[in-house]
């Protein structure tokens, strides 16, 4: 054997024995067993990875990264300012790189309540250094980068509310604002037709409307008014909250001077849903929309007409809600913006007369396609109970207004059960907003609110001490539906309210925890938010995104994540709950995104940053 090759040999031998925990390192396959958050940890907050392999010991390193090593936070957007740019370049000035910094033992293994994986728990809250890290198991390599420092959630927040601008119709997307994802203007909609489901005397089938602006509301080019509503109270709500961080938060898109960009970004969409509005009587269109959806094309390719269709109630009392919590959001905002915060109080009054003249009437797509033509195929956001809609509708106008004639259907509706807030039920949004403003009710009303919240809240937590994952996110089955990403964002939603009414820290280090899931402490490895973390979706359901001839989608949005419904009929690495999750645009059923989604992952995020 050649003198070389022996030298050689020994050498890696020597490596393997070495005791220094950084010479038992393997690169990270994809699918890695080290489960946590890809881009990071604050000093002072809980730090948990989850294990699912099989280690040959039971204990973990944490070790300093190396020059080469980086921490994505932001692929490709010129959007992000610095400091938190698309890739971090570790400078532990504390370390040497493949230092051991921290070790820890493993948790003992725990079964997993909705898929076959066995867990163990990697704890390092106790190490607060700033830096960027791995996480080394023997047996099992080494984790992604992460790193442990201030402002973790920052790029989150930033690149979460950026995504709305590039779901923006009607406008074109410059290179300053949009990077290499720039586009033409999209659907126009000056043209729009008034289908025969929504015909009136005043304006019959066939009336050309215009309803520019507005949001796409997911993977398709459709603009709806009901997902538009819980998209819209719950960016609002982020702002009346947490005003001090949006007030200085900058995404990169067009200003509008003097008003911070969660609100110029709601603008865009607000000045829509007001087109949406019919003068005559207050009305409001359920959708405006194709008659079938568009192919996988960029936006405005195809020239198929464009329809408002139906009216009805559930639409009508969102736009109240929405232009009511508007009016006072705005109100400060007369000088650089004089008349809007009127015109939405005028929207909101006059939507509440048409609703209380037409108080149950519902959006039914197979109903209507049987009695009009052409039949419309595009997203139903059908929903039958109302009560919801007109609480959230009331609780708006009654802190807005303060009058009776609001305040007494509040009272109707406040008792009814709440559930975490979707699209089709809307009532905890306006919970939350009479929390917000406890002296528009009565404090024995106020008290019952709270503790709902907090009966809620407390349950989560419970919960989550059981749960593998040491989430709120998975303490159900039910949790992972379609727009799971979402429950998990709605549920820290819950938990900052009720961190809001108490001050208690668990609230907020569950919130945080929930953030966590979804940039990678979850079952599928994967970071769910497009171009952040070291495992991102990079097929999401997502027209734009697929046919820009781009390879990375469009960064910062929230996909819908693990759906063991599968509706999409696409084939599943795995059909257990919270592994049920495929990167591939035609999975729409886990890989889609959608407004609703991004919007609590807005508010989310936002808060953590603002607390820690």
């Amino acid at each position: 054997m050649p003198a070389k090759w022996t030298s050689l040999i020994i050498a890696l031998c020597l490596c393997a024995i070495c005791t220094n925990a950084e010479e038992q390192l393997t690169r990270t396959p994809d699918g890695t067993p080290i489960l946590l958050n890809q881009l990071g940890f604050y000093p002072h907050a809980p730090k948990l990875a989850i294990i699912t392999g099989q280690p040959q010991a039971a204990v973990f390193y944490i070790v300093a990264a190396r020059p080469d090593d980086t921490v994505n936070f932001h692929s490709g957007d010129n959007a992000v300012h610095p400091g938190h740019n698309a890739n971090f370049h570790p400078d532990n000035a504390d370390f040497h790189p493949g230092d051991t910094v921290y070790s820890g033992p493993l948790g003992p293994e725990t079964a997993s309540a909705n898929s076959s994986l066995r867990c163990r728990t990697a704890d390092f809250s106790s190490f607060t250094k700033e830096g960027a890290f791995r996480i080394l198991v023997p047996g099992l390599g080494s984790s992604y980068t992460f790193r442990i420092g201030r402002h973790m959630a920052a790029p989150v927040v930033r690149a979460a509310l950026k995504g709305f601008y590039y779901q923006r119709s009607a406008m074109p997307l410059d290179k300053a604002y949009a990077g290499v994802w720039s586009r033409p203007p999209g659907h126009p909609d000056t043209l729009v037709l008034i289908h025969p489901s929504a015909a009136s005397d005043l304006r019959p089938a066939g009336t050309v409307i215009s309803s520019p602006g507005g949001w796409y509301d997911a993977g398709d080019y459709n603009k709806y008014i009901v997902n538009s509503g819980i998209t819209m109270g719950t960016l609002l709500s982020a702002y009346e909250d947490f005003s001090a961080l949006f007030d200085t938060l900058h995404t990169n898109i067009p200003p509008v001077h003097g008003v911070p960009d969660l609100l110029n970004e709601c603008l865009y969409n607000l000045r829509w849903m007001l087109t949406m509005q019919d003068p005559n009587d207050g009305g409001v269109y359920h959708k405006c929309t194709n008659a079938a959806f568009d192919s996988m094309v960029m936006p405005g390719v195809t020239k198929t007409p464009r329809y408002v269709v139906q009216k009805g109630t559930a639409a009508t009392l969102d736009l109240a809600a929405v232009t009511a919590q508007a009016a006072r959001v705005f109100r400060k905002y007369d000088r650089q913006l004089p008349g809007l915060a009127d015109s939405c109080l005028h929207a909101a009054e006059k939507a509440w007369q048409w609703a209380l003249a037409n108080p149950s009437r519902i959006y039914d797509q197979p109903a209507m396609n049987k009695l009009y033509a052409p039949a419309v195929t595009t997203g139903a956001y059908g929903d039958k109970d109302m009560r919801d809609e007109w609480c959230w509708a009331a609780a708006e106008l009654t802190v807005t207004t303060g009058e009776e004639r609001y305040r007494k259907v509040l009272y109707e509706r406040i008792n009814d059960p709440a559930t975490l807030p979707t699209w089709s039920n809307v009532h905890m949004l306006g919970e939350y907003s009479l929390l917000r403003h406890a002296a528009s009710l009565p404090q024995d009303t106020i008290a019952r609110l709270r503790q709902r919240v907090l009966r809620m809240a407390d349950h989560y937590v419970a919960l989550a001490q059981n749960n593998a994952f040491h989430t709120v996110m998975g303490t159900s089955t039910r949790d992972f539906v379609w727009g799971s990403s979402a429950v998990a964002a709605n549920q820290g939603i819950l938990l900052i309210n009720a961190w809001l009414l108490t001050k208690e820290r668990k609230y907020v280090d569950y919130a945080t925890a929930n953030l966590d899931y979804l940039l990678g402490r979850n079952a599928t490895g994967y970071c769910f938010i497009t171009g952040m973390g070291s495992r991102s979706p990079l097929h999401p359901h997502h027209r734009p995104s697929v046919a820009d001839g781009i390879t990375p989608p469009i960064p910062g949005l929230l996909a819908g994540g693990p759906n063991p419904g599968r509706q999409d009929r696409q084939t599943y690495p795995s059909s257990e709950a919270e592994l049920a999750y495929l990167d591939d645009d035609k999975a729409y059923a886990s890989n889609e995104i959608a407004i609703n989604w991004n919007a609590p992952l807005v508010y989310l995020a936002g808060a953590i940053e603002a607390l820690h």
